[in-house]
């Protein structure tokens, strides 16, 4: 059974060269500036296994009392 998880299926997708495919560049360009980035944010997220709602720097929050004298 874990074998079986392990395969790929090659019908799945296929492999190109990353150059010269001009549809591609012509769907990007027809883009927006802000979509563009919106999915180059995304594919980071994905790449780093980083989610922006769980993912956030540790903060300690503390008071202190002060014996006036």
């Amino acid at each position: 059974m874990k074998e079986d998880f392990l395969k790929v299926d090659r019908d799945s997708f296929s492999v190109i060269s990353l150059y010269g495919n001009e549809r591609d560049t012509e769907y990007w360009l027809s883009k927006t500036s802000g979509e563009r980035i919106r999915a180059v944010e995304f594919l980071r997220q994905l790449m780093y296994c980083y989610d922006p709602a769980t993912e956030r720097l540790q903060r300690v929050f503390e008071t202190a009392e002060f014996k006036t004298s």
